[in-house]
């Protein structure tokens, strides 16, 4: 019997990219268990919309100075240390603090403390493919993101909690068991893994260097990524997927529970069928894509997204079934189009000065993404749907950045 590809892929796989694979649920979990609940705890503990979004654009804006700094930390640090460290910091601790939040500033302070996950961002995805092979890349990501999706059948067991133990004390408890695997996760990671081949050469080449020095060097580095068409397009995408992804996950909580009228109990439904479905799709779609051309695929996913975020903002109160197509066709559109992003980064930077152009690149997609939580915020507070036509509008954007990317005939 034939083995699937992506079970030969991942059976193939060895050091790094094997490594942070079989550590990644170590993160997924926690995440997936409290996240669909992040924006209700706040609003219950009497956060209004507009300060949700708020806490969402500054801790955006606090993004922006570690994103920069991520790339000189990188290559200074080397990529197992920086991600060793700032995984516990951005995640470990911000987790203790989001557990004991009770008003707008500990929620703030925490928002902060996350913020450093940009730098392990930068760093962990380094690690993961400097040393894999590119025809690997789309299989590699697509167990990134089937490993995350998975522990996403244990969300119900949240629900179930809530309803025993109702909303704000359960949550804190989740955040309290996140600071601890997070921090399990980081270990683990540092423990299979090695220094990189490129990252021996960076922490070589910066051993005498200060992170100031580093950082002045980024001229050259800055002008490279300017003049590539292909790499300026790829941010175009980064940009949409991560700003609809912050509006998303934010508000539909909120127009669930308050315009929809759902118990918080019944959230979990929704990242449960997110699960199964692109499951489904990484298994059978997922090989496929991989031996296409960027542009049909790619602009198929960013359809999808945008069909979804139609569904939610038309959505009736208590209308379970178009929110669940709607959570139908998000997961397809994160199975289709996530993967291919992610490779498109990969293939888009000069391998030599990955570190510091994917800095510049996040710089760019924070600077450009920070604002919509604010404005996300905003319009939430006029009409719950709001966010999501929002939404649907930076999805036609990606739509029309991915029929540009595929002008450029290279594979992703």
């Amino acid at each position: 019997m034939r083995r699937h590809p992506l079970f030969s892929i991942l059976l193939g796989l060895r050091g790094n990219p094997r490594a942070c694979i079989l550590a990644e649920p170590l993160w997924g979990v926690p995440y997936n268990l409290y996240t669909p609940y992040a924006s209700v705890f706040m609003v219950a503990l009497g956060l209004a919309d507009s300060q949700i979004g708020l806490i969402l654009s500054l801790f955006w804006a606090c993004q922006v100075l570690l994103s920069l700094l991520s790339g000189a930390i990188t290559d200074k640090f080397g990529r197992r240390r920086a991600t060793l460290i700032f995984d516990i910091i951005g995640w470990g601790c911000s987790s203790l603090v989001y557990a004991i939040a009770r008003d707008f500033w500990l929620f703030l302070a925490a928002g902060a403390i996350n913020s450093a996950w940009r730098i392990t961002q930068n760093s962990w995805s380094c690690l993961l493919v400097e040393d894999a092979d590119p025809d690997d890349l789309v299989g590699i990501y697509s167990w990134i993101y089937i490993a995350n999706i998975v522990v996403g059948f244990a969300a119900p067991l949240a629900g179930l909690l809530i309803a025993k133990y109702a909303l704000i004390p359960t949550v804190r408890g989740l955040y309290l068991l996140a600071a601890a695997m997070f921090t399990v996760k980081a270990v683990v990671t540092y423990a299979l893994t090695r220094e990189t081949g490129r990252g021996k050469i960076r922490m070589e080449e910066t051993r005498d260097s200060s992170v100031a020095s580093i950082l002045r060097g980024y001229g050259p580095v800055l002008k490279s990524l300017i003049s590539s068409r292909a790499t300026l397009l790829t941010g175009g995408l980064m940009i949409v997927i991560s700003a609809t992804s912050m509006v998303s996950g934010s508000f539909f909580s909120i127009l669930a529970t308050e315009k929809l009228c759902l118990p918080s109990k019944d959230l979990a439904i929704f990242p449960f069928v997110k699960s199964a479905i692109s499951i489904l799709l990484f298994f059978t779609a997922t090989p496929a894509l991989a031996r296409l051309r960027f542009r049909l695929p790619m602009a198929f996913g960013f359809l999808i997204f945008a069909a979804s975020q139609l569904a939610y903002a038309l959505a009736p109160a208590r209308g379970y079934a178009i929110l669940i197509a709607g959570a139908v066709l998000e997961a397809a559109g994160l199975a289709i189009a996530n993967p291919l992003v992610d490779r498109l980064v990969v293939l888009s930077v000069d391998p030599k000065e990955r570190a510091r152009i994917q800095s510049l690149l996040y710089v760019g997609v924070i600077l450009v993404s920070s604002p919509f939580g604010w404005i996300a915020g905003a319009l939430s507070q006029e009409d719950k749907a709001l966010p999501f036509a929002l939404n649907l509008t930076l999805y036609a954007v990606g739509l029309l950045l991915a029929l540009a990317a595929g002008k450029e005939g290279r594979r992703p």
